[in-house]
């Protein structure tokens, strides 16, 4: 049996493959009364063999990670709508976020557990870059700006360049370019005729004293 493949639905979502990294501006909300400024990383990756996108995020301010969160994106057709199932370190049983494409711009929305509704928005117009904006609605009319992101495409390191091989030297070779001739052992010397003798006549006066 032939395994069912992604279809445009799902080809669509590639524009969300990639790590990124970005700058945010937190707008005053239920969960963060005061807002301010944040920096960002993002991870989106296939997953399922290309039927989902797994997203890991995770936000830094002060220099410190604050928060993170944990998604998974995906095509309902029977729906004919986008998902998002997300969790994040808020706790919870985590929220789903359903909606469409409309052009470039992907836009999901989901109650929230106090009371109220938000909707994310992805603008995947631009190659390379993308940009997110979180709303929030007391009665899903009348919205306000909750988180608004730009996000860059993080490059992967060049690999670092090996270092040349290094050639021994050439031995060097005499001057004259003719291989040494081997060096022979010097011979011998004979002992002098007189010595031979003298030796002779000592040897045969110690065998007459035995």
């Amino acid at each position: 049996m032939d395994m069912p493949r992604p279809g445009d639905p799902h080809k669509r979502l590639a524009g969300f493959i990639g790590a990124w990294s970005g700058v945010e501006t937190l707008h005053p909300s239920p969960w963060d009364p005061a807002g301010g400024t944040a920096t960002a990383k993002v991870t989106n990756r296939w997953g399922a063999d290309g039927f989902i996108v797994v997203q890991d995020y995770e936000q830094t301010r002060g220099g410190v990670t604050n928060f993170r969160g944990h998604g998974v994106l995906w095509y309902d057709s029977g729906a004919g709508q986008y998902v998002m199932h997300w969790w994040d370190s808020m706790g919870g049983a985590g929220g789903e976020y359903r909606g469409t494409f409309e052009g470039s711009v992907l836009t999901l929305g989901a109650p929230m557990p106090q009371g109220g509704h938000s909707r994310t928005m992805w603008d995947l117009t631009t190659q390379g870059s993308y940009t997110f904006k979180l709303e929030v609605s007391t009665d899903g009319l009348t919205w306000r700006p909750a988180i608004e992101g730009q996000y860059l495409k993080v490059k992967a390191a060049a690999p670092a360049p090996r270092a040349a091989a290094t050639k021994s030297a050439p031995k060097k070779k005499a001057a004259s370019g003719k291989k040494a001739a081997p060096k022979k052992a010097a011979p011998r010397k004979k002992a002098a005729p007189k010595k031979k003798a003298a030796a002779r006549k000592k040897a045969a006066k110690g065998g007459k004293r035995r």
